[in-house]
């Protein structure tokens, strides 16, 4: 990602606010100032520090979507995380997919990375597709995880090792090999999913 995609980029989430409000990160107590100039940068910043990889999605020369792998650690551990999100308007097209599994396999491969990470909230189908066509193995429910949309979010945790997919994650599943029951979630977490956290008394 460069700062000249700042406006296209910009455009696209203005374009998309009804699509993508529910499913963006915000800041406990702050509103959302929509500034891509300023979010390039501090991305940019991470990936000169080597915690953070930050793409643009095209599809047809167009930037559709953005790709951020995070919080990537070395050594013993050798994990980063995975968020995404593409324009309405392109959603279906296998266009997600295609991007999350070349970014796992850039970090396997270039970076070798070990593990990758994707958490979901219940209620985004659209991203939860996107595991299942991959192949990505459901590791559990993170409650009240990471604060989107103006409140603290349960989350689904996927994840992948590079052991998993020796070949790679977008040869797979283009060969259709990627397990379809890996991501399957298990009725007791969705049924908590839906049920608040309990709150003790102050």
């Amino acid at each position: 990602m460069r700062v000249r995609d700042a406006r296209q980029l910009e455009r696209v989430l203005l374009d998309n606010r009804a699509w993508l409000r529910r499913w963006e990160a915000t800041y406990p107590g702050g509103g959302t100032v929509i500034d891509a100039r300023a979010s390039i940068r501090n991305l940019n910043a991470h990936a000169r520090a080597g915690t953070a990889l930050p793409f643009v999605i095209e599809w047809e020369e167009e930037l559709v979507g953005q790709l951020n792998v995070s919080s990537i650690t070395h050594g013993s551990l050798a994990s980063a995380s995975i968020g995404y999100w593409v324009a309405k308007e392109v959603a279906g097209r296998g266009i997600t997919p295609t991007a999350v599994a070349l970014a796992t396999d850039h970090c396997f491969r270039t970076l070798r990375l070990h593990r990758m990470e994707i958490c979901i909230r219940p209620e985004n189908g659209p991203s939860l597709r996107v595991v299942e066509k991959l192949g990505f193995r459901y590791e559990g429910l993170r409650r009240r995880f990471i604060h989107i949309d103006g409140d603290w979010r349960d989350h689904f945790a996927f994840a992948l090792v590079a052991e998993e997919v020796p070949g790679g994650v977008l040869r797979r599943w283009r060969e259709g090999r990627a397990p379809t029951d890996a991501a399957a979630i298990p009725e007791a977490d969705r049924e908590a999913a839906r049920t608040p956290l309990r709150v003790g008394d102050r």
